[in-house]
């Protein structure tokens, strides 16, 4: 059933990044019964093609498009972006999920393992973030919006060796995510970034969609209610 403010969106495009599993494969789905058209990326498509066919044989009034992309590599991404361009116009919403997580601590961890985490936590987050606006931008949208999925990680340090790097690039996409908004603001524009950590991600998205244009949701975190004894 569409959700009331949901809308405005029907027929318009969603890119999903890291839509084969998990958050990502959940947001698409939720998107294509909410009647958009979504291109939903991975390095592997074969999870996205069997979801499209499912969400194909439920009737729901939306697409969802599968696409190939290493988000480890910006020509692909500029690819994507191009793609999506010259076949569906461009990018209404970009939903910024895929990350990755490497077990390599500060004092002993590989670099390749923390330029892994930094190329996809960090950088295709922000290519996507760009591209998404320019599209925006050249199209004259004014009512986009940019979600980036967090991680409780990017607002406190665990003791535990192993997630600190991966801390540091969530810890960057909530500055990525406070930057962004200033410079939309700056710029004058009423597209709109949200920045959400993993609780019910899919339910936050459709919530965070469904607000009336003028009102901007900034961040929504979830934590654990404290048991008092």
């Amino acid at each position: 059933m569409a959700r009331p403010g949901m809308e405005r969106w029907r027929d318009r495009l969603a890119l999903v990044t890291g839509a084969s599993v998990g958050i990502g494969a959940a947001v698409a789905r939720a998107l294509v019964q909410q009647g958009l058209k979504v291109v939903g990326c991975a390095r592997t498509v074969g999870n996205i093609e069997e979801l499209a066919a499912e969400c194909k044989s439920a009737g729901y009034p939306g697409t969802l498009i599968p696409y190939r992309c290493d988000l480890s590599n910006e020509e692909d991404i500029l690819s994507m972006f191009s793609a999506i361009c010259s076949q569906h116009g461009g990018v209404d919403i970009c939903i910024n999920n895929a990350g990755l997580g490497r077990p390599d601590s500060l004092l002993s961890g590989s670099t390749s393992g923390w330029k892994e985490m930094l190329n996809v936590n960090v950088l295709a987050l922000s290519i996507c973030t760009r591209e998404a606006y320019q599209s925006m931008k050249e199209r004259k949208v004014d009512d986009g919006h940019i979600i980036n999925i967090n991680s409780m990680s990017g607002h406190r340090v665990v003791p535990q060796s192993v997630t600190h790097f991966y801390s540091a690039t969530k810890y960057a996409v909530t500055a990525l995510t406070e930057g962004l908004r200033q410079e939309l603001r700056e710029a004058q524009t009423h597209i709109r970034a949200t920045c959400l950590q993993p609780e019910d991600v899919t339910e936050a998205v459709i919530y965070v969609l469904s607000s009336p244009p003028h009102v901007q949701i900034g961040d929504i975190q979830m934590r654990p209610t404290e048991q008092v004894t």
